[in-house]
């Protein structure tokens, strides 16, 4: 699962795609949802209650233990682009090829930004160097750096996001300082360059450590960018109140083209009309292996469509819809996979996808059972998915209750894979057990763990490995997928069923 507002690469949808014959053959005109039979409805509940029985965490395990040893032997991570990633998705490929699915990698360029300089040094009054990350994809300071006189952007609910928070006029020439919050890197950078900076000292708004923004890509770069943490932004905008304060901001960044791949399989059985797509990106970040983000997402999907697969391969056993698996890249550089996914198909293709089930670190360490709030019954965030998301929650929270497993909704935050499939129209739902997210009291009272301390504190680090699992949350979250996949690929009336059904 990505950082929030965090994208450290893009990737390029008009460079060198492979097309694949699963991905893009000619579509036929969507079409409505066949009213499902009762046999349908009865085959939908056995293929549930089969798959679920088979599928485990610890016939899951073993993948989990193949991407962690894939990641000892390259260098430590399975990050997009590097051998690693490389060698997963030649792991799942494998598989899933003997498995009976038709399986293909879908090819993208994406751009990754690689920081050659970072320096800030407070100029006057006095002289003193202070830590500063480069904005990913900044523009690049002149050799020596920019020295400036800085102006602090207003402090409110949105800091630095509209014209408003920059004083008229005042800073023309100059080097702003906004707080972070609310808007994107992308949106506070541009901001700042059209009220006239330029440049842009970002800092952090909690912490100790300075804040890694981005623009996104390095077409949209307008002023050289840093960031730093909230101490010292603090700091710098008491000092800026108190009369002139000038810096100098010294940074450099290089925009490297690089290639990775999503695995896609599907069953050669089931409406091409009517596809029940799943999802979960293989890729880790470089600080470390990322067995819970994602390979639990990833080996919980593969253990699933691998049992489907023997269910398959019984003679007579064909599901009614088609059934699709995705391993997603570059997700922790800004859902890059999905989006070249969803990017890649026509307006028909994307409406013959009924819907799409995204699992995303289903085994963290000190977890609590989330299932994205389809309805938005919580009223938090994002407001709800489309039409059919609302079902999707329902249909997950029910089967949790049947086998009393507590669990509670969590926002369509856009942090993960889910994002571009409910940007495109398509109803989505899932699981995930939290991230850097702090447990409460109530949920330490409800699910166990420990209050206070993160979902999974080893999120993003190398400490994300096997040791660092909670496996009766992964055994769960696994069964979730197998009923969801069991009960979809025979039957979607449920999606149009009134929500409060």
């Amino acid at each position: 699962m990505r950082l929030p507002s965090r994208r450290r690469a893009i990737s390029a949808l008009a460079a060198t795609a492979v097309a694949t014959p699963l991905l893009f053959t000619a579509a036929a005109p969507a079409q409505a949802r066949p009213t499902p039979s009762s046999q349908q409805h009865r085959e939908a509940e056995r293929l549930a209650k089969k798959l679920v029985r088979a599928s485990s965490a610890k016939g899951a395990y073993r993948h989990l233990q193949a991407f962690q040893q894939i990641a000892d032997a390259n260098g430590g991570n399975r990050a997009a682009g590097t051998p690693g990633h490389k060698a997963s998705t030649e792991y799942v490929y494998r598989l899933l090829k003997k498995a009976g699915y038709d399986v293909s990698y879908q090819d993208f360029d994406f751009y990754e930004s690689k920081t050659l300089r970072e320096k800030l040094t407070v100029v006057s009054p006095g002289q003193r160097e202070i830590k500063v990350a480069a904005y990913d994809f900044s523009k690049s300071t002149p050799e020596g750096g920019l020295t400036a006189p800085l102006a602090a952007a207003r402090v409110d609910e949105t800091p630095g996001c509209d014209l408003d928070d920059y004083a008229s006029g005042s800073f023309a020439g100059k080097i702003a300082l906004v707080k972070r919050g609310s808007c994107t890197f992308k949106q506070k950078e541009e901001v700042a360059a059209k009220a006239g900076a330029v440049g842009l000292i970002l800092y952090n708004h909690s912490g100790t450590t300075p804040v890694h923004g981005s623009v996104g890509g390095p077409e949209n770069a307008h002023i050289p960018a840093g960031g730093i943490s909230l101490a010292d932004g603090e700091a710098l905008a008491a000092a800026v109140a108190k009369g002139p304060v000038t810096v100098a901001l010294d940074v450099r960044t290089e925009a490297l083209k690089r290639q990775t791949r999503n695995v896609v399989a599907e069953t050669k059985g089931g409406s091409a009309d009517h596809v029940v797509a799943l999802g979960s990106h293989l890729d880790s970040v470089p600080a470390g292996p990322g067995i819970n983000d994602n390979g639990s997402g990833s080996a919980g999907l593969l253990e699933v469509a691998l049992k489907l697969g023997d269910e398959l391969r019984k003679p007579g056993h064909r599901p009614a819809n088609k059934v699709r698996f995705a391993w997603w890249s570059g997700e922790e550089l800004g859902l890059l996979g999905s989006e070249h996914y969803v990017a890649s198909l026509d307006e028909k293709q994307r409406k013959k996808i009924a819907l799409y089930l995204n699992f995303d670190m289903i085994a963290s360490p000190n977890p609590v059972e989330f299932v994205y709030d389809g309805d938005d019954s919580d009223h938090k965030g994002e407001g709800p998915g489309p039409q059919g998301s609302a079902q999707i929650e329902r249909l997950i929270n029910g089967f949790l209750d049947r086998s009393r497993t507590p669990h509670e909704g969590t926002d369509f935050d856009g942090r993960s894979d889910y994002g571009p499939f409910i940007a495109a129209g398509i109803p989505a739902g899932g699981t995930f057990t939290g991230a850097e997210g702090i447990k409460t009291p109530e949920q330490a009272a409800r699910f166990g763990g420990t209050a206070g301390a993160a979902y999974d504190p080893n999120y993003h680090g190398a400490g994300d490995t096997l040791k660092n699992i909670d496996l009766k949350s992964f055994d769960t979250n696994i069964d979730v997928i197998a009923h969801t996949v069991g009960i979809y690929a025979h039957d979607l009336s449920s999606l149009t069923e009134p929500a409060g059904h």
